[in-house]
């Protein structure tokens, strides 16, 4: 029977990708805006945000204890700074992939990122993947060149948010930030620059930009939250969930995009595209269920091992009539 706990986090985890998934209709609200400028915004904002929430929750004084204990140790700051920079370029190439009706590219780029993850798991933390995920890993590869090959151009999108969003995964699994600090700093380091763009582009006042059209500034200010609020979830749910589950449900947001840029945007999409999201899809199937699997088998022995171990331990007590 599934507890409360699992219930939350099952909510938590499915909102999150939820509001990921439909981010893109989110941007197409400002695609007048330049990318760099929406980026600029949600920079800022995405801190403005933060800050608001450890206030409210009083969580300041952990955030600036942490603040200190990085700057400190150089390389958690080094790893601090080439977070916040992959994030930035992962959130810049999406924001202009749907500004430039690109929203497919995008979807692309979020099916194959699990599968990029686990390669760079491969080559720089040492993980072992059984055959089966080496076959689903070769059939994704294999898609990403169909596409290539037959559209004549590289998925240069798709690639750079699949890789971006890799290596930002695992700079955070090996530098050792809590998840709500860790995002409100990797914003804070890219603060500077966002301002300083804003100030090149509109002068020392760039609100007065906006005053004719209210409406784009205040979608630029919730920016802010739209970029907080699913990685709070998020967090919240890897934490009470398992992650096989959780392996499941990071394919809902991806799924939105690829329907909302089909039907909704009409982007083109190709017997070659459904050929090579098929694949796409059928690699990740195989793979996600070779680790559930995979886990169980290992939950098991761990269970008989502990049974075992037990029953060693503690010698068996005369049972009197």
């Amino acid at each position: 029977m599934i507890d409360s706990s699992q219930k939350w986090g099952t909510l938590s985890g499915t909102s999150a990708y939820l509001l990921w998934g439909t981010l893109p209709i989110y941007w197409k609200l400002l695609e007048h805006i330049v990318p760099q400028e929406v980026l600029a915004h949600r920079i800022i904002w995405s801190f403005v945000f933060m800050i608001l929430i450890f206030i409210v929750t009083k969580r300041s004084n952990h955030f600036i204890s942490e603040c200190k204990s990085i700057i400190k140790k150089p390389q958690l700051l080094i790893g601090m700074v080439l977070a916040a920079a992959l994030i930035s370029v992962n959130w810049y190439t999406f924001i202009w992939s749907v500004s430039n009706d690109q929203v497919l590219q995008a979807s692309l780029g979020y099916y194959i990122n699990p599968l990029v993850s686990v390669l760079l798991g491969v080559v720089y933390l040492k993980e072992k993947l059984l055959r089966i995920q080496w076959f689903s890993v070769i059939l994704a590869s294999i898609a990403v060149i169909i596409l290539t090959v037959s559209l004549g151009t590289f998925p240069i999108v798709a690639i750079t948010l699949a890789v971006s969003f890799g290596l930002y995964g695992l700079i955070k699994k090996v530098v050792s930030v809590t998840a709500m600090n860790g995002v409100a700093i990797e914003a804070l380091l890219v603060v500077p620059i966002a301002l300083s763009f804003l100030v090149y582009q509109h002068g020392i006042s760039p609100t007065v930009v906006y005053m004719d059209d209210m409406k784009t500034f205040f979608l630029l200010i919730v920016s802010g939250a739209a970029t907080a609020v699913p990685l709070i979830l998020f967090s919240i749910g890897a934490k009470r969930i398992p992650l096989s589950l959780l392996g499941f449900l990071q394919y809902i947001a991806p799924t939105m995009m690829l329907l909302l840029g089909i039907f909704l945007y009409n982007e083109v999409f190709t017997e070659t595209h459904f050929f090579s999201f098929t694949l796409i899809w059928v690699a990740l199937l195989v793979f996600t269920l070779s680790r559930i699997r995979f886990n169980k088998r290992n939950l098991l022995r761990e269970n008989a091992v502990s049974v075992t171990a037990l029953t060693e331990s503690e010698p068996l007590k005369k049972v009197h009539p």
